[in-house]
């Protein structure tokens, strides 16, 4: 089998290496997932076993994957021998800055390919970022809330460990000197004049005088007076397709047209307009072609590291099993804990990751979810051993329709390891497979 493999891996490396043609569309900027899935099918591979597993592992990524809350952290392993690929869906408010990391071992002759989707509803998913092949992170600022979407998918016959790790934070500066979270006192969407309206921004609260600065760089829009916001200030941040809104503002310090640094002073804090009766404060609100945006998100100083990785690492990448009948298999993990199925005590399975003290498994009909590491076998030893009643195939997976490793004959002893469904999986000498149950 080793022999085979890199006898595959001299070939791919032969046919990639001499490919030239980009194929139809090769004016469009392509991700390096899209070029080498190009070269792939330029020198025939997708209609090769190998090729089209590649190619199914990508789609299955995309179509069915698992889901997670932010922050969060997984150390994982692909294997060289199979063609894989994993998908973690997640979701994002508009205006926050998602930071994406990858670590991997071996750092040469070991590539993953990450990319960044939005997951759209009645459409396919739409690709925003990627990492190049010589960088290991992304950076991106959702310009919409909803689902999005991080794909890995590492070359053919490339193989090693991998550590990812999704951090999530403000686009902006808070517009504040010297203060944070803790000084907004009324948020967005609250109620205003007896439920007439709703509040169009976040109110944060600092002593008279104390400087509002520009959220980023750009450029004063308009300085002006009116009766809610009292003296206001309209901001444009550099290449954004919103504008910022200063209100209650003391005293403007900026003109029509100004060009800010970020942290520059735009004003400063007082209590005009509407808020005469009120504490003096900042109105913070962010407007769209859409209309109001809640502005929390864009400027919430609160970054929140992902939970320390507790589960074992050592099962990482390995066979194991369950151990007891209290195990369940979660589609997701965090705050969205529905679509579970139970798992019975020996249950086989392989390790993809680990994240907290979760382990994100395969099981062997190729269906995924996260488990509980507790609930799992530290190592595979034979549960008992079983005596054949009559001739007996030995299949490579839990299906009677899947290829026949060796049959054996009625009275073998063989060594019992797991089960799955209907079947159980077993060593015989040095054969291991799947037989049905007796």
């Amino acid at each position: 089998m080793q022999n085979l493999t890199g006898w595959l891996y001299l070939l791919i490396i032969m046919f990639l290496g001499s490919c030239t043609t980009m194929g139809p569309g090769f004016l469009r900027k392509k991700s390096p997932h899209e070029k080498y899935g190009q070269q792939l099918i330029g020198v025939g591979l997708q209609e090769k076993a190998i090729g089209r597993a590649w190619f199914e592992a990508a789609d299955k990524s995309l179509a069915s994957p698992l889901t997670v809350s932010l922050p969060y952290k997984e150390r994982g392993y692909f294997a060289s021998e199979n063609a894989d690929a994993a998908g973690l869906r997640f979701q994002v408010k508009r205006g926050e800055k998602l930071n994406f990391e990858l670590d991997k071992t071996p750092d040469a002759d070991f590539t993953i390919f990450m990319d960044l989707w939005e997951i759209r509803e009645n459409k396919s998913p739409k690709l925003l970022a990627y990492a190049d092949t010589s960088d290991s992170e992304i950076s991106f600022e959702a310009d919409k809330s909803g689902f999005y979407l991080l794909r890995l998918q590492p070359e053919l016959l490339s193989g090693g460990e991998y550590t990812l790790t999704i951090t999530s934070g403000p686009s902006l500066a808070f517009p504040v000197q010297g203060k944070g979270r803790n000084s907004i006192q009324s948020l967005y969407g609250a109620n205003r004049d007896a439920g007439a309206r709703r509040h169009e921004g976040v109110d944060i609260f600092a002593p008279r005088g104390t400087p509002a600065l520009a959220a980023a760089s750009g450029i004063v829009t308009r300085v002006g007076l009116n009766n809610l916001g009292g003296k206001v200030v309209f901001f444009r941040p550099e290449s954004k397709n919103y504008i910022l809104y200063y209100a209650h503002l003391d005293s403007q310090l900026v003109k029509d047209g100004q060009v800010l640094n970020r942290g520059d002073s735009i004003g400063l804090i007082g209590n005009t307009g509407n808020a005469k009766t009120t504490s003096p404060h900042l109105h913070f609100g962010i407007y769209t072609s859409e209309g109001a945006a809640d502005p929390l998100p864009f400027i919430d100083p609160l970054v929140k590291n992902p939970s320390n990785i507790s589960a074992s690492a050592e099962n990482i990448g390995k066979s194991s099993r369950i151990n007891t009948n209290r195990s369940v298999l979660y589609k997701s993990i965090g705050s969205d804990i529905a679509e579970k199925t139970n798992l019975e005590a020996g249950t086989l399975f392989k390790v993809d990751a680990a994240s907290a003290d979760w382990y994100k498994i395969m099981l062997p009909d190729g269906n995924r979810g996260f488990i509980k590491s507790k609930f799992t076998a530290v190592e595979v030893i034979p549960l008992k051993r079983l005596t054949t009643q009559k001739q007996t195939p030995v299949y490579d997976k839990p299906d009677t329709l899947a290829a026949r490793k060796i049959i054996l004959p009625q009275g073998e002893t063989v060594n019992l390891l797991g089960s799955f469904n209907q079947f159980y999986f077993v060593k015989a000498g040095t054969t291991s497979g799947w037989i049905s149950r007796f």
